[in-house]
């Protein structure tokens, strides 16, 4: 099977830098995971066979030094997601919040201004603290007790709760031009969409690695038909 025909969730989890790549072409490789290469560049109209080349020069995950998630076990991966992407959402929205509020107070009158923003950030504030409570609370215990096999159902919420947060991110970009800043835009500005990029990036690894790697040992999705993609 080629790169094209590969689902950008396997891309993702195989080659080191690859999810860099994704970002840049900004194709969708955690709720849109299941979806070939091919299928993705076509969505987003951007070089499938250009994307596949840079991807080939990219190491394996197994000879790179970044850690291969797909390796470790569901215990380790679970305390992983919990200190790397759940503490840390929950330090990274409020002070957010806090200075969205401020630009859009202080700049209201500008064209780039991006009103609306903080009650957006809000809203997925809350969306993000109600999902991760049901992780912490119910799916992860029962993957911690071998209890995969019954994990189906709320593993099948969790997923389209992630699909979700996907719209949540398009709308935030929406918002903020592609989280693009404005000549001459004030530190605070500045400090907003520095970690308003941090956060859209880590949403989006954070997403990766439960629907790709952990949801999928509990309870693969129906993977996409590639036989179609000669």
């Amino acid at each position: 099977m080629t790169l094209l025909d590969q689902p950008l969730g396997q891309l993702a989890r195989q080659l080191s830098g690859a999810t860099r790549i994704f970002h840049e072409y900004q194709l969708d490789f955690c709720c849109g995971g299941k979806h070939s290469l091919r299928e993705a560049a076509n969505a987003a109209g951007v070089d499938g066979a250009l994307i596949a080349a840079r991807l080939q020069g990219l190491p394996d995950m197994a000879e790179s030094e970044e850690r291969d998630w797909s390796a470790a076990s569901a215990t380790e991966l679970v305390d992983h997601i919990l200190t790397r992407f759940h503490e840390v959402h929950r330090q990274q929205l409020p002070e957010l919040i806090r200075l969205a509020r401020k630009v859009e107070q202080v700049h209201a009158a500008h064209e780039s201004c991006p009103a609306g923003l903080a009650d957006h950030l809000a809203a997925m504030q809350q969306e993000l603290e109600s999902h991760m409570q049901k992780e912490e609370q119910v799916l992860f215990p029962m993957l911690a007790r071998g209890h995969g096999a019954l994990a189906t159902s709320p593993i099948t919420v969790l997923r389209m709760e992630h699909d979700q947060h996907g719209v949540a991110l398009q709308r935030l970009d929406a918002l903020t031009h592609g989280i693009t800043l404005p000549r001459g835009a004030c530190n605070t500005w500045r400090a907003l969409y520095l970690g308003l990029r941090t956060l859209h990036d880590d949403l989006m690894q954070h997403i990766h690695l439960e629907n790709n790697i952990l949801f999928d040992r509990a309870a693969p999705a129906v993977q996409p038909a590639l036989a179609a993609h000669g």
